[in-house]
């Protein structure tokens, strides 16, 4: 087995898990399955599977020279309505409000 370290990208809990895939079948579709089964993401959401740092994984000849705990990185596609609610959740995260400010005086 290969046992590779696996996350999804800009996720609030950037820990890895790891997945084993079988040293005899490895292709990039399988490596796109396993992952997304344990992370519980559909694979249609992938855009594209990054080995950390800033490598892309694209093809079979990739999987197959990967080693033992290589960190890898699912980046999910972005739809126009989940940009605007991370948009949106990240403004709400910050106060709206400053209630020292509204005491200063002039």
């Amino acid at each position: 087995e290969l046992v590779l370290k696996v996350r999804v990208q800009n996720l609030r809990d950037n820990d890895f898990i790891e997945i084993e895939l079988d040293r005899q079948e490895l292709t990039y579709q399988d490596l796109l399955r396993v992952s997304c089964c344990e992370l519980g993401i559909n694979p249609e959401q992938v855009e594209k599977i990054r080995k950390l740092p800033n490598t892309l994984v694209r093809k079979d000849k990739d999987v197959a020279r990967l080693q033992d705990f290589q960190e890898l990185e699912l980046v999910l596609v972005q739809s126009a309505s989940s940009a605007f609610r991370n948009a949106a959740a990240a403004l709400s995260d910050r106060p709206c409000y400053n209630s020292r400010a509204s005491k200063l005086t002039y």
